[in-house]
């Protein structure tokens, strides 16, 4: 087929799967597959609609493991720590003198002063005391939780990506006030079409190439889903099979440190030779 017919081909169809199919260029053992480079993100989210106080980081920023990035107003949330100690404090002291009572109940009862009935009572006291002892004490755990939680740190290594805040705004529970790439190797974000899924697995060795990089780089299938997709969405027929597609990720042996991710690439992959049917 002449280089003409094979753009003619690419431009007629879907455009996730149009190097796939043809592999323009590569040999007959080969299957070109487009995608993107990934890494791993990790977003930081607020756990409550705070104000944010200092952002400790900038952009860019590799950071370490547990190193704060983000810090939000704790005032409220002190306060309810403060009540929550109080009510700690006073749960204490209630459960103390249960205990007291118990105690005296008991030598009374000995004493054959005080009836069955009162003993139970005073017991009854003191197991309400401890719980709301325990109550108490749950609820001051949750609470300084919540104050921790309001210091933001980082859960892994990386590069700090996004900060979509500054300092002084307000933000809603559940925003994304920071995004981390997490150290390690990226991979790159490819479909294999079902015609090739057969003679692809895991370990699968690859070629790599990256707009921006200047040298070819290696790779190797991590993983294939087991699951297939459509591309583009539509019903499955006997004409349609060529648009069954599994998502693959394959990683970057030798990438460059600074590889960032949505960065476009083509990986070649050599299939496996394929296996003669049964009794043939």
């Amino acid at each position: 087929m002449g280089v003409a017919s094979c753009d003619a081909m690419v431009r007629g169809l879907p455009s996730i799967l149009a190097v796939a199919l043809l592999a323009c260029g590569a040999s007959s053992d080969d299957i070109v597959l487009v995608g993107t480079v990934e890494r791993t993100l990790i977003d930081l989210v607020a756990p409550a609609s705070e104000r944010i106080t200092t952002i400790e980081v900038e952009r860019g920023t590799h950071v370490h493991a547990g190193e704060v990035v983000v810090r939000l107003d704790p005032s409220f949330a002190l306060a309810d720590l403060a009540s929550a100690e109080a009510e700690l404090a006073g749960a204490r002291t209630g459960s103390s003198i249960a205990g007291s009572d118990l105690e005296r109940a008991i030598a009374l009862h000995h004493s054959n002063v005080i009836s069955q009935q009162q003993l139970d009572r005073a017991r009854l006291a003191r197991d309400e005391a401890t719980t709301r002892l325990w109550a108490a004490e749950a609820r001051v755990a949750a609470m300084r939780k919540r104050v921790s939680d309001l210091t933001l740190v980082a859960p892994v290594d990386g590069v700090v990506d996004q900060l979509p805040f500054d300092p002084g705004e307000r933000v809603p529970a559940g925003a994304v006030l920071a995004v981390i790439l997490q150290d390690g190797p990226p991979w790159v974000r490819i479909w294999v079409p079902e015609r090739a899924y057969a003679r692809l697995g895991p370990g699968s060795e690859g070629r790599v190439s990256i707009d921006g990089v200047a040298r070819e780089l290696h790779g190797h299938i991590l993983d294939i889903a087991r699951e297939p997709a459509f591309t583009p969405h539509f019903a499955l027929t006997e004409r349609e099979r060529a648009y069954l597609v599994y998502e693959t990720r394959v990683a970057l042996d030798d990438a460059p440190p600074a590889l960032r991710p949505g960065a476009p690439a083509r990986v070649a992959l050599r299939l496996a030779a394929e296996r003669s049917q049964a009794g043939k």
